[in-house]
């Protein structure tokens, strides 16, 4: 009887036990499954990150390459554009160099200056110059300043020709002084022209401006021109100011006497200023005119009346 109840007992204690073991074990499943679904949507999220990380990465890398190019191309191009530039300017400098190097020696070929009896003597040597160029048909000089127009002029076959043209016909911007295609080359006409050009660097007839200014005018009111023929022709300024290239100003011949005396007042009216200088329908002058940085259409013209004449052959 009493072994009959123990072992009722034992088994309703493994009964138990088996219950409680199963209930552990079912509990031990359950977190397991939780904490395997847990990992692998840790699992997944991290490599969601890791994709945004990669694409984010990726698109910077593409930017920052774009941005590599781009600057290098911007680099190259101004690059490009200053190599240009200074190209472009040594021309330009190298231009002018050749030109009064060349200028200085058509001088130092050609002219002599010196004193005699306190006065100063200045001769051309024509010869010369009808060798390096038989277009030669005189010599321009201001004096004493400005001392940098001192050129031979020459006569082209049109008003084109010497434009690009040095007296020694080599090419460069400076050109050469040269006479309206329309004068004798005796400057006889009424109205002589004769063309240069305004350069930067303060050759050929740049100077020409610094008779803007009256004072200018007052110490320096004269110029000369020499011919092969041995003349020496002083021309008293009388009128400075800018004109349209297109203006009465270059009319070289008249009908009559009044017209040419119209022709003279008007050269007057448009001077800067008023010089006091007296002109009459006997007048010869020269108009000496060069460009301007107003405008293409502009010139601006120097004129002088000729005062006197000497041949110094004769003297």
């Amino acid at each position: 009887m009493s072994e009959r109840i123990g072992m009722k007992e034992d088994k309703k204690h493994r009964s138990n036990n088996n219950r409680n073991n199963s209930s552990r074990n079912n509990n031990g499943g359950n977190k397991s499954g939780r904490n395997s679904g847990s990992a692998d949507r840790i699992g997944k999220d991290e490599g969601r990150g890791r994709d945004i990380r990669d694409k984010r990465y990726h698109r910077g890398r593409k930017k920052k390459k774009k941005a590599g190019i781009f600057s290098t191309i911007i680099l190259v191009v101004a690059l490009a554009v200053f190599c240009f530039s200074a190209f472009q300017l040594f021309k330009i400098l190298k231009g002018y160099h050749d030109g009064r190097s060349e200028y200085d020696k058509v001088r130092k070929f050609a002219v002599e200056e010196k004193k005699s009896a306190g006065e100063d003597q200045f001769s051309v040597n024509f010869d010369e110059l009808m060798q390096m160029n038989p277009d030669t048909i005189g010599w321009i000089r201001f004096h004493p300043e400005p001392s940098q127009i001192s050129y031979p002029i020459v006569k082209g076959k049109d008003n084109s020709e010497y434009l690009k043209k040095t007296f020694s016909a080599n090419e460069n911007t400076l050109g050469a002084i040269f006479l309206n295609v329309d004068n004798n080359a005796d400057f006889m006409d009424k109205n002589t022209i004769i063309y240069g050009h305004r350069m930067k660097d303060g050759s050929m007839f740049r100077h020409l401006q610094d008779y803007e200014e009256k004072s200018f005018w007052e110490s320096n009111p004269y110029f000369y021109i020499y011919t092969p023929d041995g003349r020496e022709i002083t021309y008293h300024i009388y009128s400075a100011g800018q004109v349209e290239d297109t203006s009465d100003t270059y009319l070289t011949s008249f009908e009559s006497d009044e017209a040419c005396q119209s022709f003279l007042n008007m050269t007057k009216e448009v001077s800067l200023y008023d010089t006091g200088v007296e002109l009459n329908a006997q007048s010869t002058i020269v108009t000496l005119s060069t460009c301007t940085s107003a405008s293409d259409n502009h010139r601006f013209v120097v004129r002088g009346v000729k005062e006197k004449e000497v041949n110094l052959k004769e003297q």
